[in-house]
């Protein structure tokens, strides 16, 4: 797999719904980041989803090179 592209270093707050689906972006090319718009096509990326089991604040990784995907871990200070 290629390495994703850094859409920002740092997260992305996102207000999420309890039960709704979020697709993160995996690739780094999606316009409607943290979220894929399937700017990946054709290639070997496939959005992480996600289910919120509550509503509350997420910090969503913004540089998609987290080991706690689809959750920001910090990875982007050694970026």
């Amino acid at each position: 797999m290629s390495d994703p592209i850094i859409a920002q270093k740092g997260a992305y707050e996102v207000e999420v719904e309890a039960g709704k689906r979020y697709f993160w972006c995996t690739c780094g090319q999606s316009k409607n980041q943290p979220f894929c718009d399937g700017a990946h096509t054709g290639s070997d990326f496939r959005p992480h989803v996600w289910t919120a089991d509550e509503a509350k604040t997420i910090s969503f990784c913004g540089c998609k090179h987290t080991k706690d995907a689809p959750f920001c871990d910090g990875s982007h200070a050694k970026l």
